[in-house]
Protein backbone atom coordinates (compact mmCIF):
# COMPACT_ATOMS: atom_id res chain seq x y z
CA UNK A 1 0.00 0.00 0.00
CA UNK A 2 3.12 2.37 0.80
CA UNK A 3 4.44 1.76 -2.73
CA UNK A 4 0.85 2.57 -4.40
CA UNK A 5 0.75 5.88 -2.54
CA UNK A 6 -2.09 4.62 -0.61
CA UNK A 7 -3.21 7.28 1.38
CA UNK A 8 -2.01 6.70 5.18
CA UNK A 9 -5.53 7.46 6.90
CA UNK A 10 -7.06 4.06 4.86
CA UNK A 11 -3.81 1.67 5.12
CA UNK A 12 -5.12 0.62 8.77
CA UNK A 13 -8.67 0.45 7.59
CA UNK A 14 -7.56 -1.77 4.51
CA UNK A 15 -4.86 -3.64 6.97
CA UNK A 16 -7.41 -4.68 9.32
CA UNK A 17 -10.47 -5.46 7.08
CA UNK A 18 -7.87 -8.11 5.29
CA UNK A 19 -6.98 -9.77 8.73
CA UNK A 20 -10.44 -9.86 9.57
CA UNK A 21 -11.52 -11.27 5.96
CA UNK A 22 -8.80 -13.54 6.60
CA UNK A 23 -9.64 -14.62 10.09
CA UNK A 24 -13.55 -15.54 8.81
CA UNK A 25 -12.07 -17.74 5.81
CA UNK A 26 -9.46 -19.20 7.81
CA UNK A 27 -12.61 -20.17 10.48
CA UNK A 28 -15.22 -21.34 7.43
CA UNK A 29 -12.09 -23.83 5.66
CA UNK A 30 -11.59 -25.49 9.20
CA UNK A 31 -14.68 -25.93 9.84
CA UNK A 32 -15.31 -27.59 5.84
CA UNK A 33 -12.39 -29.77 6.15
CA UNK A 34 -13.57 -31.23 9.98
CA UNK A 35 -17.04 -32.24 7.87
CA UNK A 36 -19.24 -29.79 9.45
CA UNK A 37 -22.11 -28.60 7.46
CA UNK A 38 -21.58 -24.42 6.17
CA UNK A 39 -25.11 -24.73 5.09
CA UNK A 40 -26.95 -23.02 7.65
CA UNK A 41 -23.91 -21.37 8.95
CA UNK A 42 -23.88 -19.55 5.35
CA UNK A 43 -27.85 -18.48 5.48
CA UNK A 44 -27.43 -16.52 9.08
CA UNK A 45 -24.33 -14.98 7.81
CA UNK A 46 -26.04 -14.25 4.70
CA UNK A 47 -29.12 -12.74 6.65
CA UNK A 48 -26.83 -10.75 9.51
CA UNK A 49 -25.22 -9.34 6.58
CA UNK A 50 -28.00 -7.51 4.69
CA UNK A 51 -29.62 -6.54 8.06
CA UNK A 52 -26.50 -4.98 8.69
CA UNK A 53 -26.11 -3.40 5.30
CA UNK A 54 -29.42 -1.87 5.89
CA UNK A 55 -28.51 -0.67 9.10
CA UNK A 56 -25.12 0.86 8.25
CA UNK A 57 -26.72 2.36 4.77
CA UNK A 58 -25.73 5.40 5.69
CA UNK A 59 -22.49 4.59 7.38
CA UNK A 60 -20.95 2.83 4.26
CA UNK A 61 -22.00 5.66 1.79
CA UNK A 62 -20.03 7.70 3.78
CA UNK A 63 -16.61 5.04 4.04
CA UNK A 64 -17.24 5.39 0.15
CA UNK A 65 -16.93 8.69 0.06
CA UNK A 66 -14.08 8.92 2.22
CA UNK A 67 -12.44 6.80 0.32
CA UNK A 68 -13.09 8.17 -3.16
CA UNK A 69 -11.86 11.50 -1.34
CA UNK A 70 -9.16 10.13 -0.24
CA UNK A 71 -8.21 8.40 -3.80
CA UNK A 72 -9.35 11.26 -6.50
CA UNK A 73 -7.70 14.03 -3.95
CA UNK A 74 -10.36 16.59 -5.02
CA UNK A 75 -9.41 18.83 -2.13
CA UNK A 76 -6.31 18.65 -0.13
CA UNK A 77 -5.69 19.29 3.96
CA UNK A 78 -5.03 23.53 4.37
CA UNK A 79 -7.12 23.23 0.79
CA UNK A 80 -10.08 26.43 0.42
CA UNK A 81 -13.65 24.66 -0.40
CA UNK A 82 -17.04 25.50 -0.63
CA UNK A 83 -19.22 22.66 -0.26
CA UNK A 84 -22.88 21.97 1.03
CA UNK A 85 -23.14 25.31 2.02
CA UNK A 86 -20.34 26.03 3.38
CA UNK A 87 -17.45 27.67 3.27
CA UNK A 88 -14.23 27.21 4.87
CA UNK A 89 -10.24 25.71 5.66
CA UNK A 90 -10.21 21.71 5.60
CA UNK A 91 -8.19 21.03 8.82
CA UNK A 92 -9.35 17.27 8.34
CA UNK A 93 -10.28 14.30 6.06
CA UNK A 94 -11.05 11.12 7.96
CA UNK A 95 -12.66 7.59 6.56
CA UNK A 96 -16.46 9.15 7.37
CA UNK A 97 -16.18 12.87 7.55
CA UNK A 98 -14.38 16.28 6.64
CA UNK A 99 -13.48 18.95 9.28
CA UNK A 100 -13.80 22.60 7.75
CA UNK A 101 -12.95 25.88 10.38
CA UNK A 102 -14.68 28.64 8.81
CA UNK A 103 -13.34 32.32 8.19
CA UNK A 104 -15.29 32.86 11.81
CA UNK A 105 -13.86 30.07 13.55
CA UNK A 106 -16.37 27.55 13.72
CA UNK A 107 -15.52 23.78 13.33
CA UNK A 108 -17.78 22.69 10.12
CA UNK A 109 -18.18 18.79 10.10
CA UNK A 110 -19.48 17.45 6.81
CA UNK A 111 -19.91 13.19 6.28
CA UNK A 112 -18.44 12.22 3.36
CA UNK A 113 -21.13 10.58 2.21
CA UNK A 114 -22.80 14.16 1.21
CA UNK A 115 -20.15 16.05 0.40
CA UNK A 116 -18.35 13.66 -2.11
CA UNK A 117 -22.37 13.56 -4.02
CA UNK A 118 -22.57 17.16 -4.64
CA UNK A 119 -20.67 19.76 -5.93
CA UNK A 120 -17.44 21.28 -3.98
CA UNK A 121 -16.12 24.25 -5.36
CA UNK A 122 -12.07 24.29 -4.44
CA UNK A 123 -11.02 27.79 -4.53
CA UNK A 124 -7.37 27.29 -2.98
CA UNK A 125 -5.85 24.62 -6.35
CA UNK A 126 -5.40 27.05 -9.24
CA UNK A 127 -3.45 29.31 -6.99
CA UNK A 128 -5.00 32.95 -7.58
CA UNK A 129 -8.44 33.82 -6.69
CA UNK A 130 -10.29 36.35 -8.89
CA UNK A 131 -11.53 39.24 -6.45
CA UNK A 132 -15.13 41.02 -8.45
CA UNK A 133 -17.29 43.51 -7.10
CA UNK A 134 -19.28 46.21 -8.37
CA UNK A 135 -19.48 50.02 -7.92
CA UNK A 136 -22.39 52.30 -9.43
CA UNK A 137 -21.73 55.83 -10.28
CA UNK A 138 -24.62 58.47 -11.58
CA UNK A 139 -24.12 59.70 -15.45
CA UNK A 140 -22.40 62.87 -14.12
CA UNK A 141 -19.12 61.25 -13.44
CA UNK A 142 -16.50 61.50 -15.68
CA UNK A 143 -15.39 57.68 -16.62
CA UNK A 144 -11.84 58.13 -17.27
CA UNK A 145 -11.28 59.53 -14.04
CA UNK A 146 -13.21 57.23 -12.02
CA UNK A 147 -11.41 54.50 -13.58
CA UNK A 148 -8.11 56.19 -13.21
CA UNK A 149 -9.05 56.35 -9.48
CA UNK A 150 -9.69 52.69 -8.69
CA UNK A 151 -6.34 51.57 -10.95
CA UNK A 152 -4.60 54.15 -8.50
CA UNK A 153 -6.24 52.62 -5.73
CA UNK A 154 -5.77 49.17 -7.16
CA UNK A 155 -1.89 49.69 -6.95
CA UNK A 156 -1.85 50.97 -3.79
CA UNK A 157 -2.73 47.28 -1.99
CA UNK A 158 -0.10 45.16 -1.69
CA UNK A 159 -2.35 42.19 -1.31
CA UNK A 160 -3.47 42.58 -5.27
CA UNK A 161 -1.46 40.61 -7.78
CA UNK A 162 0.24 41.89 -11.16
CA UNK A 163 -0.71 39.22 -12.92
CA UNK A 164 -3.37 38.48 -14.26
CA UNK A 165 -3.61 41.60 -15.53
CA UNK A 166 -6.54 43.77 -13.50
CA UNK A 167 -9.64 44.70 -15.25
CA UNK A 168 -12.46 48.34 -14.72
CA UNK A 169 -14.86 49.23 -16.55
CA UNK A 170 -18.17 49.43 -17.04
CA UNK A 171 -20.15 46.85 -17.66
CA UNK A 172 -23.97 48.22 -17.34
CA UNK A 173 -25.92 50.96 -18.10
CA UNK A 174 -29.03 51.64 -15.99
CA UNK A 175 -31.88 54.09 -15.56
CA UNK A 176 -30.67 55.87 -12.61
CA UNK A 177 -26.75 55.48 -13.64
CA UNK A 178 -24.05 53.07 -14.49
CA UNK A 179 -21.62 49.93 -13.17
CA UNK A 180 -18.24 49.69 -12.73
CA UNK A 181 -17.09 46.27 -12.20
CA UNK A 182 -13.79 45.79 -10.52
CA UNK A 183 -11.69 42.37 -11.17
CA UNK A 184 -8.42 41.68 -9.44
CA UNK A 185 -6.10 38.46 -8.52
CA UNK A 186 -5.27 37.62 -5.30
CA UNK A 187 -3.65 34.47 -3.21
CA UNK A 188 -6.94 32.58 -1.68
CA UNK A 189 -5.46 33.38 1.67
CA UNK A 190 -5.74 37.34 0.97
CA UNK A 191 -9.07 37.05 -0.59
CA UNK A 192 -10.76 39.40 2.15
CA UNK A 193 -8.53 40.82 3.80
CA UNK A 194 -7.76 42.50 -0.39
CA UNK A 195 -11.35 42.81 -0.92
CA UNK A 196 -12.52 45.19 2.55
CA UNK A 197 -9.32 47.25 2.22
CA UNK A 198 -9.72 47.92 -1.99
CA UNK A 199 -13.52 48.57 -1.38
CA UNK A 200 -12.36 51.11 1.28
CA UNK A 201 -9.66 52.45 -0.30
CA UNK A 202 -11.48 53.12 -3.44
CA UNK A 203 -14.64 54.76 -1.77
CA UNK A 204 -12.15 57.15 0.09
CA UNK A 205 -10.19 58.26 -3.11
CA UNK A 206 -13.37 58.49 -5.43
CA UNK A 207 -14.78 61.06 -2.42
CA UNK A 208 -11.03 62.92 -2.49
CA UNK A 209 -10.90 63.36 -5.94
CA UNK A 210 -14.49 65.36 -5.94
CA UNK A 211 -16.26 61.89 -7.98
CA UNK A 212 -20.25 61.91 -6.92
CA UNK A 213 -21.18 59.03 -4.60
CA UNK A 214 -24.88 57.90 -4.60
CA UNK A 215 -26.67 59.32 -1.73
CA UNK A 216 -24.09 62.06 -1.63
Amino acid sequence: MSKRNIHSALQPFFLSLSITALYVLLILSVLNFVGFQLTFISTVIGAVGVAAGLALSGTLQNFAGGVLILLLKPFEIEDSIRAQGQDGKVTSIQIFYTVLITVDNKTVIIPNGKLFNEVIVNVTREGKRRLDFELKLGYVVDIDQVKQVINNAILAIPEVLNEPVTRVGVTSLELDGMRFTVNVWVQPANYLTAKIALQEKIIKDLATAGVKLPGT
